[in-house]
């Protein structure tokens, strides 16, 4: 008795036939260069053309911020701060420092920037009440005008005076666009400041200080119509 090969048909689409109704029963055969030429041809073709609801399209930040509002509102609870401040750290602000019409130098917008969005973390060193104390008393000797020193909580203080960011030039105002807020991530305090309303290019970024109420007076020179006349 003698085997003979089954022959390879062709289907009407072109792909082959298998006689034996599978693949793997009828061993290795080549495949003709046309019908692998014309597989190579359509892999490439789809490859290169993404799906209709996955292509990328061009929109302006205002479109994009509106859309990761909108997600945020989805996600929920689930939106941790963790997961907030990675969004900061990569979806960076383009922000810049200049002379200021309120006092000294001040930090700008050279984007637009949507309301309820993390423009920037309050960076320095995480010190204590005595260590401010301390080096308060020591930037005046220095002669230093202004120290950068942000309270996060009953004993824990931001110093930026010499080891912080564009963040230390925001300056205050009693109408602000911006206000801080003290989130938590990792099991640590961090300062964040987020946009209060839309804010155009070229706009300063400002928050409250919100100091105590003190007997010696620090002047206000936001310039807005509700100012309080000091920052304390």
């Amino acid at each position: 008795t003698s085997f003979s090969t089954p022959k390879k048909k062709k289907r009407d689409d072109g792909m082959r036939e298998h006689v034996t109704g599978c693949a793997r029963s009828e061993g290795y055969y080549k495949i003709d260069k046309k019908d692998k030429l014309k597989y190579l041809n359509n892999s490439r073709a789809f490859a290169e053309e993404p799906p209709a609801d996955t292509q990328v399209r061009n929109c302006p930040p205002e479109r994009r911020s509106e859309q990761r509002r909108l997600l945020s509102s989805f996600t929920g609870s689930c939106d941790s701060d963790l997961l907030k401040f990675n969004q900061l750290k990569f979806r960076k602000k383009k922000l810049k420092f200049c002379k200021s019409h309120i006092h000294d130098w001040g930090l700008f917008a050279m984007e637009p920037i949507a309301a309820d969005e993390m423009v920037i973390e309050y960076v320095g060193q995480n010190i204590r009440q005595v260590i401010a104390d301390m080096r308060e008393k020591r930037y005046e000797d220095e002669g230093i005008g202004s120290s950068y020193m942000f309270r996060v909580d009953h004993d824990t203080i931001i110093d930026a005076t010499k080891c912080g960011n564009f963040a230390r030039f925001i300056n205050h105002s009693c109408n602000p666009n911006c206000y801080a807020k003290v989130i938590t991530v990792e099991s640590q305090k961090k300062i964040v400041i987020y946009s209060k309303q839309h804010i155009n290019v070229n706009e300063e970024i400002t928050y409250d200080y919100k100091f105590p109420i003190e007997d010696v007076k620090i002047p206000c020179l936001c310039g807005s119509e509700n100012c309080r006349g000091t920052l304390n």
